[in-house]
């Protein structure tokens, strides 16, 4: 890789910057609202999961109950 000087470095991260397509905030809330709601899912998936795993150890050691 060739050395670049830092003028030319600090130019070419300019450029590259200038091609970055940003979000609106408006996709931006979007976005953020859909992980909130994947990660609700996903805790409430796991909470099942780990109901029924915990209720079938129960179930054949005949534990806490």
């Amino acid at each position: 890789m060739a050395k670049v000087n830092p003028g030319q470095f600090v130019r070419q991260v300019r450029q590259e910057l200038g091609k970055v397509t940003w979000p609106t905030r408006k996709e931006t809330g979007i976005s953020t609202l859909m992980v909130f709601i994947m990660v609700f899912l996903a805790a409430m998936f796991f909470f099942v999961v780990d109901q029924v795993l915990s209720w079938g150890v129960q179930l054949i050691f005949g534990l806490g109950g």
